[in-house]
């Protein structure tokens, strides 16, 4: 017989809202094997099950469908490579990184299609580039040529602090208050900004690193990386409570 704090504990873990993760394709090695894979790092993974959410792994490719994005409450654009620089008319520029077009192929999809049923979203780092060429903006190739240095590059592996200030009565403002010591490892910015955007946070170099949308569903990007920082959950957190609300809309028939 179960127990009722059992039945409380299964039914707490059935209401969470289920939130998608775009994965990305690595050869790795594991037991015998050395072979293509889908990955993403595992501190995406814990940082949504650390705030209230069931994480959903998604690979790259044909899975960017109406019907998977029906069965989403949330989505997070994850980090990773360069953005093709063809998404937004640039050549590309000779810092530019590895470009993964299935990638691109894949999210830009994913991003349109959750979009358009008002998804609630947070984006991370190229999740955020990806939603500003998406919209219509720019970015920039390589970011020390604009700023003069590295000092959001991080290093191999690692991230470097930055200090980056939000823009009061902002949304990610709400969330993380006045100023976060961001995690960054980027060497690309947005470049112009897509209309529908607004710039939410900025550092000290005047390189944007954050922005939302102007009103409507839950949408922001930070350009730093909050999964790197276990110990603060709170943007992880604002979008699963914004994807409870979005799940419990839908089951009430109002969306």
């Amino acid at each position: 017989m179960v127990s009722n704090d059992s039945e409380q504990s299964v039914s707490e873990q059935a209401v969470r809202p289920v939130i998608g993760l775009p994965t990305y394709l690595e050869y790795a090695r594991f037991g015998s094997w050395d072979t293509e894979c889908a990955v993403l790092p595992h501190p995406y993974v814990h940082m949504v099950e650390q705030a209230g959410g069931i994480p959903v792994l998604l690979p790259p490719g044909g899975v960017a469908r109406p019907e998977l994005v029906a069965r989403l409450d949330g989505l997070v654009l994850t980090g990773g490579a360069d953005v093709d620089p063809g998404r937004y008319h640039a050549t590309p520029d000779p810092s530019l990184g590895a470009v993964r077009p299935d990638r691109d192929e894949s999210e830009f999809t994913l991003f349109a299609l959750a979009r358009a049923v008002e998804l609630p979203m947070l984006a991370v780092c190229r999740g955020l580039q990806v939603v500003n060429v998406a919209l219509g903006g720019t970015l920039v190739q390589h970011l020390p040529d604009v700023v003069g240095h590295e000092e959001h590059s991080g290093g191999a592996n690692c991230f470097t602090v930055t200090h980056v200030h939000t823009t009061p009565g902002s949304r990610v403002a709400g969330i993380v208050g006045p100023e976060v010591k961001a995690n960054c490892h980027h060497h690309q910015a947005i470049g112009e900004l897509a209309g529908e955007l607004v710039v939410t946070a900025r550092a000290a170099d005047d390189t944007i690193e954050a922005a939302e949308t102007r009103g409507g569903p839950f949408l922001v990007g930070v350009q730093w990386h909050p999964e790197a920082d276990a110990s603060d959950i709170r943007l992880m957190r604002a979008l699963v409570e914004a994807a409870a609300a979005y799940r419990d809309e839908r089951r009430s028939g109002n969306r």
